[in-house]
């Protein structure tokens, strides 16, 4: 698997419309897109700092794992996703065959027409990855 770069931090929020003005107004950051992923019980929220993005991530359902996570005590970041350049299906057979617990076994669409797959942070550091590429 060959990893290029970072290609975004997710940030679980309770509100986007709420934490928003801190991105903006404070640290000068701007949203150029929000979306909703149904699968996924999210919506979200996209913003550039340099080459990587921050993407907030709003529950639209209390079942969701967005939702589960802030329950739990979760703040702040809730995820680091890294842009795989030979397929996240190639990425996640890789990672499993190393003995990582995986969450997808086969990639899913996400946000921003990227194709994703997670890793259980129990097998990751405690720190939930996405692997991603842009959907073909």
């Amino acid at each position: 698997m060959k990893i290029s770069r970072i290609d975004h931090l997710g940030i679980g929020v309770e509100s986007i419309e709420a934490v928003l003005p801190y991105f903006e107004n404070v640290l000068g950051l701007k949203c150029y897109a929000v979306e909703e992923v149904a699968d996924q019980k999210v919506k979200t929220a996209f913003m550039k700092c340099g080459e990587v993005k921050i993407e907030l991530l709003e529950p639209t359902s209390p079942d969701s794992a967005v939702a589960k996570w802030l329950e739990k005590g979760g703040k702040g970041v809730h995820h680091v996703a890294f842009a795989v350049e030979d397929g996240v299906a190639e990425g996640l057979v890789e990672v499993e065959s190393k003995g990582v617990r995986l969450i997808d076994k086969a990639p899913r669409p996400g946000a921003e027409n990227m194709m994703i797959g997670f890793l259980h942070p129990k097998c990751t550091a405690g720190i939930l990855t996405e692997l991603c590429e842009p959907n073909k």
